[in-house]
């Protein structure tokens, strides 16, 4: 390949990645083409991009992008895999893929600049992602305002109930009787 097609094709591979720092490495090799074809049509139904690429390009444009913990990851056949609404998301989905084709290797990625190994990936993908922190993080910040709402209904349902024992009493005939604290004299 000459200078001026590599440099065509790392100028379109920057285009594709954009922006993006966050990508896993996956090696399809052994896996049929069908099936490669059915697992990237549904990533790319969940906005997840997945570009075979040759690695010696990548890696140039993945450092022109400033992304280099990748570099040791680029060996051998080489699937980059990025996008979705964020890395935990990604990484459960490829971990899923992994489970159900017995032939998919997961080879590594890069987070937020870090490194990072098979076992990460399988970590990561077990760990809460975006949106579940989220709800964990609103879940918290509304207990104080349950449990204060919870004290102060506390005394007047007492009140309440006690008002509708005494009310039932009357109206059934029983002599309602309501204990007087003696006044203080």
């Amino acid at each position: 390949m000459s200078k001026q097609v590599k440099q065509m094709v790392i100028t379109e591979l920057q285009k594709r990645i954009g922006d993006e720092t966050n990508f896993l490495v996956v090696n399809l090799a052994k896996v049929d083409a069908v099936t490669t074809n059915k697992m990237r049509i549904a990533l790319r139904e969940k906005n997840i991009a997945a570009l075979t690429v040759k690695n010696a390009l990548a890696s140039v444009a993945l450092r022109q992008n400033g992304v280099t913990a990748l570099d040791g990851v680029l060996e051998g056949p080489s699937t980059l895999v990025w996008g979705g609404e964020d890395i935990v998301a990604l990484s459960k989905e490829i971990a899923k893929w992994a489970k159900d084709i017995a032939t998919l290797e997961i080879k590594g990625g890069v987070a937020e600049g870090a490194a990072l190994s098979s076992a990460d990936v399988d970590s990561l993908s077990k760990s809460a992602g975006r949106i579940e922190t989220l709800g964990e993080i609103v879940t918290l910040m509304l207990s104080p305002g349950r449990q204060l709402g919870a004290l102060l209904l506390g005394p007047g349902g007492k009140i309440s109930g006690q008002l509708k024992a005494l009310a039932e009493k009357e109206a059934s005939g029983e002599e309602a009787s309501v204990e007087a604290t003696p006044a203080a004299e």
